[in-house]
């Protein structure tokens, strides 16, 4: 019967193997094939004539681990099936922790595996740094180190970190939420006679480290105040202002307060963007992911939604309408995408909405829902064949205009001015241009060298009252060459 039997080596020299493991391996009728013959149980078990094949020579063959580990399952399953009995594999510390290749042999079927267990160098590890778990401890694989599954505010070990390469991936996971002069700790060989602790900065870490497979990374709880550019601790700063000993301000806002204030940040958002103004982008961005967190707390508050509520509708929706990305389906372009994205929205909404342009916002901005109505129509086929067709259409509601001024009709005026607005919207949409960031430009622009003509009457002790409109347009000029200047520097 083709078996592979386990047997876990423990994290330190041959006192602290059990007796069974210890007469497991002396009765061995064989070679006793082990992941890496780096270990002080091997070296020590060799004096007393147990002999080992390992596989470290495909540490050296291969480029990832993920193949090393696939590899070493291989041979394994084949020296098995070809002996047809039962081999002894041995790896370090325990084999139901941080050892892949367990993993994947309990994933197959072709021959019987068994754990016969070992010791594990967790309790060593503890020990070794005077902790208790109970606090709240996370043991992760240095080798595949994500930054995602990190909590640092608790006990972190990382295992596995072989030498100064991994090391040095770690230490640069470690660095996009730690400061470099962070003390962390490299732990070799926890438990045993030839333990090892050396204290490093964070900065350090690579350049302190040796070779060694019995190496971990001990990085202590982080205190709040390093943390303070994470998701989790906003979340709790919006819930403390909003809690009992919170901010009156905020305790006493609801989703409706918050209405024209959460669109005030969007525009000033886009008046960051407009001036390419990368520190007020991330600022503005700051203030408006504060809003969409607020809103959220006055949700939980009120036992309706949380933001967990918030971001798994969102992930929903991308998963489901980017079937191109997240399944099997296939699209040529952006435009494809789009189409797909349109019928994907639909079969969201079912029959939710009896008329195409019900689903436009009632408090856009005119201008904005002029856009949003006439790309909607346009899904459906209805517009214009041309862009041709929409300036002659601009130059005819012009012509109306005209002619409701002469007749001095006010509401007439009003109505062709609405029309020409209509018009230009349409317009801007052939061109890929969003009529309200056009028309914001426009108003910043206007605002900017009115404000030019202001300063410089001021410089020249002089008032709109007592200065001409040609000297006012000389100056309105001036701005827009000074700002031409700035922008190419």
């Amino acid at each position: 019967m083709s078996k592979i039997e386990i047997i876990g080596l423990g994290a330190g020299n041959l006192d602290q193997l059990p007796f069974g493991m210890y007469k497991k391996l002396i009765q061995a009728s064989g070679p006793v094939l082990t992941r890496t013959i780096e270990h002080p149980v091997i070296t020590e078990l060799q004096t007393e004539e147990v002999k080992f094949v390992s596989f470290d020579h495909l540490y050296e063959e291969e480029e990832t681990f993920s193949i090393v580990y696939e590899r070493i399952v291989t041979e394994l399953i084949h020296q098995a099936k070809k002996d047809n009995e039962t081999i002894l594999y041995a790896v370090p510390g325990h084999p139901m922790l941080a050892e892949k290749t367990t993993q994947l042999l309990l994933a197959q079927t072709e021959v019987e595996v068994s754990i016969l267990g070992g010791q594990s160098y967790l309790d060593d590890l503890f020990t070794a740094m005077k902790i208790d778990p109970i606090d709240g401890f996370q043991f992760v694989d240095g080798t595949d180190l994500h930054r995602d599954q990190l909590n640092l505010k608790n006990h972190l070990f990382i295992c596995q970190v072989y030498d100064a390469f991994i090391a040095s991936e770690v230490k640069l996971t470690l660095l996009e939420d730690l400061p470099a002069d962070f003390e962390v700790y490299i732990v070799e060989a926890a438990g045993s006679i030839n333990e090892q602790i050396v204290k490093v900065t964070l900065e350090e870490l690579d350049q302190k480290m040796w070779t060694s497979n019995l190496i971990s990374v001990y990085v202590p709880p982080v205190p709040d105040e390093l943390l303070l550019h994470t998701f989790n601790h906003f979340r709790q700063v919006m819930k403390t202002l909003r809690g009992p000993n919170g901010c009156p301000w905020d305790k006493k806002q609801t989703h409706e307060s918050l209405r024209y204030h959460t669109i005030e940040e969007v525009y000033e958002l886009i008046d960051a963007i407009d001036a390419e103004d990368d520190d007020n982008i991330m600022e503005e961005l700051g203030d408006l992911l504060m809003h969409v967190l607020l809103h959220s707390q006055i949700g939980e508050d009120n036992g309706y939604f949380s933001i967990e509520d918030v971001i798994l509708s969102i992930t929903n929706k991308m998963i489901h309408r980017h079937p191109h990305v997240f399944s099997n389906q296939n699209v040529q372009d952006a435009n494809e995408v789009e189409k797909n994205w349109e019928e994907l929205k639909k079969e969201e909404k079912g029959h939710q909405r009896a008329l195409l342009l019900d689903g436009i916002p009632n408090h856009l901005p005119s201008l904005s829902t002029a856009y949003k109505i006439q790309k909607t129509a346009a899904k459906v086929g209805f517009e214009w064949e041309d862009v041709g067709g929409v300036w002659d259409k601009l130059y005819e509601e012009i012509e109306e205009v005209k002619e409701a001024v002469r007749e001095k009709n006010l509401d007439e005026v009003e109505d062709e001015i609405g029309d020409v607005l209509f018009v230009m919207a349409n317009l801007a949409r052939y061109y890929n241009v969003h009529p309200e960031i056009a028309l914001n430009r426009a108003n910043n622009k206007f605002k900017y060298r009115f404000g030019y003509i202001e300063d410089k009457l001021l410089e020249n002790n002089r008032t709109f009252e007592n200065t001409s409109l040609e000297q006012m347009d000389d100056y309105w000029n001036e701005a827009k060459k000074v700002k031409k200047e700035e922008e190419n520097k």
